[in-house]
């Protein structure tokens, strides 16, 4: 993968596109370390896409028949790259945005659920596919996909490895918008401008509380929401956004 940093945007292209941009651990490292650094003040927004015609078609099959391991050594290797991968996109207080050029398959339809936004070109197709190697869904696929289309709908996808289309994937809430393929870079553009006009210390103090209270009791839940809207109390950023509404002008979260 390559990564480019410009005008407060960190973009990670996978670019592997003769296998359909497929993940080997290492990328999944690679991944994740990008991510991992990504920090409020530097970025207003990550962009995921994938080189070439597809997102990403998910783990790399041949790179699987090559394995060869015990349970231990693939528990700790899942666990220290796609698991890590998982980690590190919850926690990122940057908000994500996954461009899905096209196919997303396996663990890069997992990465696209994973990401804050995610736009896919009309002709993108889906699929939770690890049940047609074997597979339960990893990359966060088991707990997350349900949360976001539903526990019947996600069995359906999972048990069947069905793939569909972008039409579908808005349609289950999986992604947020299907667009024609030449407008995609420009509706990504659109939010992340929007997004650098927001405070993103603020964005990741709510993303933190999303994402740590979709386990929780809701009195836990309503707690720790209350703790983090303290921090934010406390911030330039609301100060700045009381001030400018009062001076009726625009704010400057910079």
């Amino acid at each position: 993968m390559h990564v480019d940093s410009a005008d407060g945007v960190l973009e990670i292209t996978f670019d592997r596109p003769g296998v359909m941009n497929a993940f080997t651990p290492d990328t999944a490292e690679e991944l994740a370390d990008a991510i991992e650094g990504a920090t409020v003040s530097e970025y207003h927004a990550v962009v995921l896409t994938g080189e070439g015609p597809a997102f990403s078609a998910g783990g790399d099959i041949e790179a699987m028949a090559e394995r060869q391991e015990g349970p231990q050594e693939a528990f700790d290797r899942i666990s220290e790259t796609f698991g890590r991968v998982v980690e590190v996109m919850l926690e990122c207080p940057v908000p994500i945005v996954a461009k899905i050029n096209g196919d997303a398959v396996g663990a890069g339809l997992a990465i696209a659920a994973l990401s804050d936004f995610a736009y896919a070109s009309e002709d993108a197709t889906f699929s939770c596919a690890f049940v047609r190697v074997g597979l339960i869904p990893d990359t966060g696929g088991t707990f997350l996909l349900p949360k976001l289309v539903g526990l019947r709908t996600a069995k359906q996808l999972a048990f069947t490895g069905e793939f569909f289309d972008a039409e579908r994937a808005a349609d289950l809430d999986l992604i947020n918008e299907a667009v024609p393929a030449e407008d995609l870079e420009e509706r990504v553009t659109e939010t992340v401008e929007r997004l650098g006009r927001r405070p993103t210390s603020t964005i990741g103090l709510m993303k933190r509380a999303m994402h740590e209270n979709l386990g929780r009791h809701w009195g836990e839940a309503l707690e720790y929401e209350n703790l983090l809207q303290v921090q934010a109390y406390t911030s330039d950023a609301h100060e700045e956004g009381v001030s400018a509404f009062l001076e009726g002008r625009k704010p400057d979260f910079d």
